[in-house]
């Protein structure tokens, strides 16, 4: 039996046929991994640290930091490796959408999938620190449920447990967070099963099928010099800025009574909070906010010969049009809710979706003129 699961591994990971082409832009894919498996661990020692109860959340983190050995220090791994994660996954994502990846379709449903879990984990774990951002936060988002009509006032006061934020609230929260990582990694697995089972696609976007080598040694040397890259970068921003990507106001208690001057995100949702607040009226606005990730689930029902946007400069216009706007909206959702910022969001956030239009729209245009 042991014999063989390691031949199945071996067959699986070491021995799996890759093409020759690829680069190091498919490397995002297992610093994924690499930075989930930190994620669970890091969180873990958090865990038998933290209490889940509005009065004590936040000492007993200051605790965790401060007399906790190398408390401090796992801190600064979970909440920065939440960052390098999602620098990791977008890029993931970039290039998916450059070389049409997304036409493997079981594979990128799953990978669509693991993203809307990880944006629910993340913002679930960014509560539970329970400081003026972190309320403010989760005061602010799940208020948009009661733009569901009818039902939407019920709703979120059963997710509440109350009829405000309240100790049920936080440790729901907490709960769920802390399940929904395994459920990612159990996504995880589905998706390079699918993988596997497919091939990898190449920047050519062509059937390798007859020009492939095996993953080890070749990939994953290129694999160690990415995870050692990564963990460079990680370390310098754990041990010598590790607070510079956090709100300055999530260092104070919560306090129902004072709002802070400017709620805002983490850095890798303010791209789809420029797109909620860009549209006056709460329910569109809600409904852009999901559209905006929803969308993606839509890429590979797109009947499309053309293999990869590297060829057709068209394509790389819109792609890199679109991939500045995403950067912009970004920076958009940064900054104070008033005007050229808000017009500046707004036409950004039209470009965002009406790129999803263009990019099938043109690739019609071109696969016809390549067909006469």
């Amino acid at each position: 039996m042991n014999k063989n699961l390691i031949n199945m591994i071996k067959t699986s990971l070491l021995k799996l046929p890759s093409p020759i082409n690829i680069s190091y832009w498919w490397n995002f894919g297992s610093l994924l991994g690499m930075f989930l498996f930190i994620q669970i661990i890091s969180g873990l020692f958090l865990s038998m640290h933290y209490t889940p109860h509005t009065h004590y959340a936040f000492p007993s983190l200051i605790h965790i930091i401060q007399n906790v050995n190398s408390g401090w220090m796992i801190h600064n791994m979970h909440i920065n490796g939440a960052s390098m994660f999602f620098f990791s996954l977008y890029i993931h994502i970039s290039r998916n959408l450059y070389y049409n990846s997304y036409k493997i379709f079981n594979t990128w449903m799953t990978g669509v999938s693991i993203y809307l879990m990880s944006m629910a984990t993340a913002f679930l774990g960014y509560v539970l620190p329970w400081g003026q951002m972190s309320f403010w936060g989760a005061t602010v988002i799940t208020n948009l449920i009661t733009t569901i009509p009818y039902l939407g006032n019920s709703i979120t006061q059963w997710l509440w447990g109350g009829f405000s934020i309240n100790n049920a609230t936080l440790n729901r929260f907490y709960s769920f967070h802390f399940i929904l990582p395994l459920i990612i990694l159990l996504m995880m697995m589905l998706h390079l099963m699918f993988l596997h089972s497919t091939g990898s696609s190449n920047p050519l976007g062509t059937s390798s099928d007859l020009n492939k080598i095996s993953f080890h040694s070749y990939f994953t040397f290129k694999d160690y010099i990415t995870f050692i890259l990564m963990i460079m970068i990680f370390s310098i921003l754990n041990f010598e800025y590790p607070y510079v990507l956090s709100d300055p106001d999530n260092f104070s208690p919560s306090n129902p009574l004072i709002t802070p001057i400017h709620i805002q995100p983490e850095w890798y949702f303010l791209f789809a909070y420029a797109i909620l607040r860009s549209i006056p009226n709460k329910l569109g606005g809600v409904i852009a906010l999901l559209s905006s990730i929803l969308i993606l689930y839509t890429l590979p029902l797109l009947n499309s010969t053309m293999n990869s946007m590297a060829f057709y400069p068209i394509n790389q216009f819109l792609y890199w049009m679109f991939l500045n706007s995403f950067i912009l909206l970004t920076w958009s959702g940064a900054q104070i809710i008033e005007n050229p910022f808000m017009m500046i969001s707004q036409i950004l956030s039209i470009y965002y979706f009406i790129f999803f239009i263009l990019f099938n729209f043109i690739k019609k245009i071109m696969e016809n003129i390549l067909i006469q």
